[in-house]
């Protein structure tokens, strides 16, 4: 194993931890946002 294999190995585990947070990044604010519009909606219904 070389130093040209050890870059690579480095830069997709950077990609993929970046790619992981990205997407629980997402799906935390998509959840949120859910969660608000429950809120919302519940606020807004007449009862």
């Amino acid at each position: 194993m070389d130093a040209d294999d050890t870059e690579d190995t480095e830069k997709r585990k950077e990609r993929g931890i970046a790619l992981r947070a990205g997407f629980y990044i997402f799906g935390t604010h998509l959840f949120a946002g859910f969660v608000w519009l429950l809120f919302y909606v519940g606020e807004h219904s007449h009862k």
